[in-house]
């Protein structure tokens, strides 16, 4: 990626903005799955290269009808030179969703709300949002802020969630129980706007890094969403997945017991058990993927 120089990936990442505002299927801040086709769920990625290859070889995007989720793309925990050089990831995931438009559903994650918003978080390397515009600025010099600026475009573009027609919704996290006091649950019914990214009380923020849900709450979310299982990551799940109750089910895509998910829309859903056990752990993926 670093041969398309500053403009060329600030571009990239403009147009794969541009591909998610105008998807047909997004109403508001979530997207709308039909009842067709292959949808394949991932949990966090976390730069994590080799996996993500493997997930766009299974997620088999070729046949149009079928679907993947993307989240949680940057701040890994391995270093360049000491910067976190991630924004090769997010070039990557554009330009696939560029290649493959209406089908690579990129959602909102914290890690990229809060590089955008220039908020810290750590993921293990030290405070990744700094080590992040180290790597811009060791890529890109002077023309790191180029970068820097379609990054913001970028993520200012990214859904909430995808909602599937039977009963599934996916998103980075859910809001905490002492959130739901000040979430608004209609966000996903409408676009975003500056003041829902705000730390603590914005409710995009609150949606992302939401944590310790409770089984009534997410009883109560389900009911106002329509909603059968809700599937996230954004926890740490050593075995790759993990169902969280019967309408919760987590994933983990990032480490070397990462899993993802497999779904066809058709098929009719019950609880988060019975979705787990179809979970694919990601090292029995094989196949490689061409640059």
């Amino acid at each position: 990626m670093d041969h398309l120089g500053a403009l060329g990936v600030a571009q990239l990442l403009e147009r794969a903005a541009e591909i998610f505002r105008r998807d047909p299927k997004r109403r508001g801040s979530c997207v709308h799955l039909g009842g067709a086709g292959r949808l394949l769920v991932t949990g966090d990625l976390h730069d994590n290269p080799t996996h993500f290859v493997k997930v766009v070889n299974y997620a088999r995007l070729e046949q149009p009808e079928n679907n993947v989720i993307l989240h949680e793309l940057i701040h890994g925990e391995r270093l360049t030179h000491g910067a976190d050089m991630s924004w090769r990831m997010l070039a990557k995931v554009a330009r696939l969703v560029e290649k493959y438009p209406g089908q690579v559903h990129v959602m909102l994650a914290n890690h990229e709300l809060a590089q955008a918003f220039n908020q810290p978080v750590s993921k293990g390397a030290g405070e990744n949002t700094e080590l992040f515009r180290e790597g811009l600025l060791c890529s890109f010099g002077d023309e790191a802020e180029i970068v820097d600026a379609a990054i913001g475009v970028f993520v200012r573009a990214l859904p909430l969630a995808v909602k599937t027609q039977n009963g599934i919704l996916c998103s980075h996290s859910l809001p905490s129980l002492y959130d739901m006091k000040t979430f608004d649950s209609g966000i996903l019914d409408r676009d975003l706007v500056e003041d829902d990214y705000e730390v603590r009380i914005g409710s995009a923020w609150q949606m992302t890094w939401g944590r310790n849900q409770k089984p009534e709450q997410l009883a109560a979310l389900a009911a106002a969403w329509g909603v059968k299982v809700f599937i996230a990551g954004h926890a740490a799940v050593p075995e790759g997945v993990l169902a969280a109750g019967p309408q919760f089910l987590l994933l983990n895509s990032d480490h070397e017991h990462g899993a993802v998910l497999p779904l066809m829309l058709g098929n009719e859903v019950s609880n988060a058990q019975e979705l787990a056990r179809g979970a694919i752990p990601i090292g029995s993926i094989e196949g490689s993927l061409g640059e």
